[in-house]
C-alpha cells in the first residue's frame, strides 16, 4: 500500500500534462478555425475527421488501448476543436 501515495502523484502528473496538450490543441484549432473564416473554409471537413479517428483508432489498437473508450474519448477532444474553430 505505500506505494499507493507516489502512483496517484504519477496519475495527478500525467493528468496535468493531458490538461496542458488539451489546451495547446485546443490554441491551434482557434488558429486554423480563424484562417478557415478568412479563407472561407468550411469548419468541418469530414475527410480529415475521418483520417484523424482511422489513425487515432489504429494507433490505439497497437497500444493495446481500449478502441471503444479512446472512440469516446476523441469523439469529445474532436468536439471540443471543432467548437474552437467556430468560436474563435
Amino acid at each position: 500500500m505505500e506505494k499507493v501515495p507516489h502512483l496517484r502523484r504519477r496519475i495527478d502528473e500525467i493528468d496535468e500534462k493531458i490538461l496542458l496538450l488539451l489546451k495547446d490543441r485546443i490554441e491551434v484549432s482557434k488558429l486554423i478555425g480563424k484562417i478557415k473564416r478568412e479563407n472561407a473554409v468550411p469548419i468541418r471537413d469530414p475527410k480529415r475527421e475521418d483520417e484523424k479517428y482511422r489513425h487515432i483508432m489504429q494507433m490505439a489498437s497497437e497500444l493495446g488501448l481500449a478502441l471503444d473508450d479512446v472512440r469516446n474519448i476523441y469523439k469529445i477532444i474532436m468536439a471540443m476543436s471543432i467548437h474552437a474553430q467556430e468560436s474563435s
